[in-house]
């Protein structure tokens, strides 16, 4: 079992036949993700020692980053203690005046009138700070130090008032819930989009109102090793997807396909089918812009791991003309379908494709003029035909040195270019050799062998001797050259 596992994979399902009991292979555990799939980064800072100060100097942001809660209970506590601490103060200065025992005259002004004990201290702060002002209770011009405890009451209240509400107030209107209406598709795909294969995936907009000014940005997360063999865990590396030509800029009113061509400069550029089974990435994308109504910033986030990039899919259409409108059809948002597609890497394709165009390339030698450096089969057919011919006696003296220079020919042509004709051959050649009257010029050319330059691959009529290529003027006969005693034996042959 452990070997056919070992052949098939992880996700091998072995059936029983009598369909008693089947056993499913255990699924294959995720990694753990730098972005979760809600835009969350999954980093947590440790072992800070004493730089944990600089979160106090910077204790609003502080307090905004804090989670819902501890805001509250800051809130709750903040102000619960501000009120217990200048209630004590007023019920201290009543105490030390002696206002809080009820044993004095009518003509007695205390410093805050009905103020004996410390619940209507406290009572008396409450009203002062929420400016409500029963008139039951209030300060007198008898207490001086009542006077100033009430002006560093109302500068403390304004103060703590500004610092709590602003943080709420700034809390609650974060643009962090405008992504949240702010739709990435579950998974991206690859496949072939204008001939060129590119990563895709889908982003739309649930909302009526826009974002203004929306920009597209995607890094690569992944570790590798440089040549100088230092290891980079989490390096990230910039993911085109249009910054050069200005796609990354959206106008988001409908759902739209984001899309990063696989070239030499991609990190998918040796990608396959395969590797993408083995191999581990985490794809971070991100979207920038500007809410509408509010005129905040607004930053959505996810994120795509290897096992969420389907390979040779498509997204499904969303769209849908109605009467006077357009229509999207989210249902859909999600969904794709299969398209052939190569499952080979760009990079194989680019190598297959240079390889086949090489071959399909014939292999020239370096002549200046091809139509003066090729021979053709079909210039060396013909003179096999007129050297034909000739009497048995020049044949058989021929015989040898003509078979060389065929083989030559041959040999020369095969490694040339396969396909020539003899419109390549100089034009004196091609004349002479469409004339039938001027059968006899091959049986004047010198019997001479000729050497062959390992240099040139081909050769022509052109790269002859001069004595060779002006011997015999047209028109003259072959037994004109001839001993007399062998005119006269072949008189007959050539009349």
């Amino acid at each position: 079992m452990s070997a056919l596992r070992r052949k098939f994979g992880e996700d091998y399902q072995v059936v029983n036949t009598s369909r008693v009991s089947t056993y499913n292979a255990p699924v294959k555990k995720k990694r753990q993700r730098f972005v979760d799939k809600n835009g969350r980064c999954n980093v947590q800072h440790g072992n800070l020692g004493g730089e944990t100060s600089r979160y106090i100097s910077d204790l609003f942001t502080t307090l905004v980053d804090l989670k819902w809660r501890w805001n509250l209970l800051i809130f709750i506590l903040t102000y619960t203690i501000a009120w217990l601490v200048m209630a004590s103060m007023w019920w201290i200065i009543a105490y030390i005046r002696g206002d809080i025992s009820q044993t004095h005259g009518e003509d007695y002004t205390p410093c805050v009138a009905n103020v004996y004990n410390f619940p209507s201290a406290f009572l008396f702060f409450i009203e002062t700070e929420a400016t409500i002002g029963y008139g039951f209770r209030y300060i007198t011009e008898k207490c001086p130090e009542g006077i100033i405890l009430f002006l560093f009451q109302s500068l403390l209240g304004s103060i703590v008032d500004a610092f709590l509400i602003g943080c709420m107030f700034i809390k609650m209107s974060q643009p962090k819930k405008r992504a949240e209406t702010l739709m990435f598709s579950h998974s991206a795909v690859i496949s072939q989009r204008d001939g060129k294969m590119c990563l895709m995936f889908r982003v739309g907009n649930l909302r009526n109102s826009h974002m203004v000014s929306a920009q597209m940005r995607c890094k690569v997360i992944k570790s590798r090793q440089t040549p100088e063999g230092e290891f980079l865990p989490l390096d990230q590396c910039e993911l085109d997807v249009g910054f050069g030509t200005g796609a990354d800029q959206l106008f988001l009113v409908s759902p739209l396909t984001i899309c990063h061509e696989i070239n030499p400069k991609s990190p998918f550029f040796d990608l396959s089918q395969r590797s993408l089974r083995s191999d581990q990435f985490e794809i971070v994308v991100i979207l920038e812009g500007i809410v509408e109504t509010t005129g905040m910033t607004c930053q959505a986030r996810t994120s795509y791991t290897e096992d969420e990039v389907l390979w040779g899919h498509r997204f499904l259409p969303v769209m849908s003309l109605e009467e006077g409108f357009f229509r999207v059809d989210y249902s859909q948002f999600h969904s794709t379908f299969e398209v052939p597609t190569s499952p080979y890497s760009v990079k194989e394709q680019d190598e297959k494709l240079s390889l086949t165009s090489f071959c399909a390339t014939p292999c020239i030698s370096n002549s200046k003029n091809r139509r003066e450096r090729i021979f053709s089969l079909d210039c060396l057919d013909s003179l096999e035909e007129k050297g034909s011919k000739l009497p048995a006696k020049y044949q058989k003296m021929n015989t040898g040195k003509e078979e060389l220079q065929r083989k030559v020919l041959r040999m020369t042509a095969d490694i040339g270019e396969k396909t020539c004709s003899t419109g390549d051959l100089p034009l004196k050649l091609q004349k002479l050799s469409s004339n039938p009257s001027n059968f006899g010029v091959e049986e004047r050319l010198p019997l001479k062998s000729f050497k062959v330059n390992s240099e040139s691959i081909t050769q022509s009529t052109g790269d002859l001797p001069q004595r060779e290529q002006g011997l015999q003027p047209t028109g003259t006969r072959i037994v004109d050259n001839l001993p007399a005693k062998l005119r006269k034996m072949n008189s007959g042959r050539f009349t």
